[in-house]
Formats: C-alpha cells, sequence, structure tokens
C-alpha cells in the first residue's frame, strides 16, 4: 500500500512511518518541519515540505499519484502541537493548526484522496473522567484547548462518514514514551527515539536531569486526589503505539468501518503516577533526580487511564512494554545515545 503519514517527521509519527516501510508499504510523509526534525524521517521515504493545510499542494500530490497508477490507499494523521499547557494561553493557535488544518486536509482528502484516514487522538478528549480506566464510551469533557482542538476533528470525521462515506479510526492515546527497538523487544538496538524541541514531556525531562542537562525535575501540584499527591497517568511505549496504528489501517478495510467510524483507547491499562515515573528513572539511571515541587497547571485531570479492552478485542492489539521501567529502559538508551554525540 501507498501511505501518506502528515507528521511523519515527529516522535511518534517517524516511528510509524518506520514500521511501514518494514512492512513493505510505500510510504510519503508530509510535515511542515515547524516542531520536529528532518533526521526524524526514517530511510526509504519519500519526504515533502508542505502545511496540510495547502489543499492545492497536498490534492496535488494525491493527483499525482492516482495519475502515476499508485494511488494513496490511507492518511495516517499526526500533524499537530500537542502541548496542553500551552493550549491555555494560545487556545487559537490550537484551534488554527489542529482542528481548522485539519478540516483543510479533509477537504482535500474528500476532492482528491483517498477515503481512509487514520486520526492521531488523544486521552484529552475525556477531561476529567468519572471513572477510571476509562472506556471509549466515556463523557467527552475536555478541560483544555488542546483536548477540544482534538474532540472538534472527531466531530468532523463523524460527520464525514456519515455524509460523505470516509471511513476512519480515532485512536485517543495516553503518554507516549520509549523508543523503538529494531529487531524485537531487549534487543536495545535503538536508532531513533523521542526529541521535541523545546521538550516538555516528563521522561525525557526527568532522562535530561540524569544527565546532567537540568539541574532538577518540577512537579506541578502534590495535592491531586492520589495515593501519592501527584497526576497519575498511563504510559504507552512508542513501538505498541505504531503497531497499534498499522492494525487500525487494516481495520478502515471492514464491514465495520463502513458502517460506522472507529473509536480506540491505546494505553497499557495501569497508572503511575509523577512521583513513580520519577522513582523509576531514578532505578534505571542510577542518578538521585532531585524534584523541584510547583503550582498545579490549569486544564491537568488527576487521573488519566485508558481501558484498552475495545482495541484488544477488535483489533487484536496487544502492548509489549506494559510495565513503566521497560517503556523508560528503552527511552534511557536512546537519550544517552542521542546526547553522546
Amino acid at each position: 500500500m501507498k501511505i501518506m503519514v502528515t507528521g511523519g517527521a515527529g516522535y511518534v509519527g517517524g516511528t510509524v512511518s518506520a514500521l511501514l516501510v518494514a512492512r513493505g508499504h510505500q510510504v510519503v510523509v508530509v510535515d511542515n518541519l515547524c516542531h520536529a526534525r528532518r533526521q526524524q524521517v526514517p530511510a526509504g521515504v519519500e519526504f515533502v515540505e508542505a502545511d496540510i493545510a495547502d489543499r492545492p499542494r497536498i490534492e496535488g500530490l494525491f493527483r499525482q499519484a492516482t495519475a502515476e497508477n499508485v494511488p494513496f490507499d490511507g492518511v495516517l494523521h499526526f500533524a499537530a502541537l500537542i502541548e496542553a499547557g500551552e493550549s491555555m494561553k494560545y487556545p487559537e493557535v490550537y484551534f488554527r493548526n489542529n482542528t481548522a488544518s485539519t478540516l483543510a486536509l479533509l477537504e482535500s482528502i474528500l476532492a482528491a484522496g483517498p477515503k481512509r484516514i487514520v486520526f492521531s487522538s488523544t486521552a484529552a478528549v475525556y477531561g476529567e473522567p468519572e471513572a477510571v480506566p476509562i472506556p471509549e464510551a466515556a463523557a467527552l469533557r475536555p478541560t483544555n484547548t488542546y483536548g477540544e482542538s482534538k474532540l472538534l476533528v472527531e466531530h468532523m470525521l463523524g460527520w464525514f462518514h456519515r455524509i460523505h462515506g470516509l471511513r476512519s479510526a480515532s485512536l485517543r492515546y495516553f503518554n507516549v514514551a520509549g523508543a523503538p527497538e529494531v529487531g524485537g523487544k531487549g534487543t536495545g538496538n535503538i536508532v531513533s527515539g523521542e526529541a521535541h524541541e523545546p521538550e516538555s514531556h516528563l521522561i525525557p525531562l526527568v532522562l535530561d536531569v540524569a544527565l546532567g542537562r537540568r539541574s532538577s525535575i518540577k512537579i506541578f501540584g502534590d495535592d491531586y486526589p492520589t495515593h501519592d499527591g501527584t497526576c497519575v497517568r498511563d504510559y504507552i511505549h512508542v513501538g505498541d503505539l505504531a503497531d497499534a496504528h498499522l492494525l487500525a489501517l487494516e481495520a478502515l478495510e471492514s464491514d465495520r468501518a463502513a458502517e460506522h467510524r472507529l473509536i480506540y483507547n491505546l494505553g497499557n491499562g495501569a497508572g503511575f503516577t509523577v512521583k513513580e515515573v520519577i522513582d523509576s528513572v531514578r532505578r534505571a539511571t542510577g542518578h538521585p533526580i532531585p524534584v523541584e515541587l510547583c503550582p498545579r497547571r490549569p486544564g491537568d485531570p488527576a487521573f488519566l487511564i485508558a481501558s484498552s479492552e475495545k482495541a484488544i478485542a477488535e483489533l487484536g492489539w496487544k502492548p509489549n512494554y506494559p510495565q513503566i521501567d521497560e517503556i523508560i529502559r528503552t527511552a534511557w538508551i536512546w537519550h544517552q545515545k542521542r546526547h553522546s554525540k
């Protein structure tokens, strides 16, 4: 199959692109490189520097592929801004980039592209859940504009399926971490990993402390109703997430996808507090990891833990890295490699 991967120069998009290539697919990455690195695009992938809101450019890519008799079979859509805290300062930026730009992409798909799209959604669409683990049928009440910007896209996908027959899968995942191991789990053969610029995710920030690149790690609030007062999050290994995207793409060929859009939570089903993540990094690195206590950030729910039973049952998906220590082991290998250059 020929697949377009938007945002494929990013951490998750790049990992998924590499997996697609490894499984024999032809991949075209489209990325504007606003928060990504050209080096993240794996070998064997065609790269196009473009914005998904540029309809003439995107539709031109679709039409050119069709004219060459190698049309696109699907789109995997990762291109988005992802910082919840930033979204509460600049909501207009997130609605323009995440929501309006995706609308332009969907219009391009309707005009000239394949009628299948896997959307990188988020657990932030749930907001503060009434119960955990969170099922897909839980109430959708985002507590930040990042989550709202993604939820609006899900609503659009629902209407586009209903009116235009566009098949879609929305994958609501939680905190992505770790680095993919080439050749399988336990090999330690890692050539890429998480590298945001600027970095705002907890695990790489804590690993920066272990490497001496930061003096301490900030904990935003220790008065949440959790067993140690810090937020609980469900972490998913990036390799497990990549597997789920390919399974979702295959599922779009099913009768089930013809009848309704597909929605799946993805996580390991267990939550870890901020303090537990820091303790895991201490075990992996042998570093004491000093902490700095800070006030809560607006829009941060106390608990976010996924129920992935639906994805396991319908997609046949199963995470290979369910433990936080396993995820951090791979992240630590990558982090050391990256900063030793």
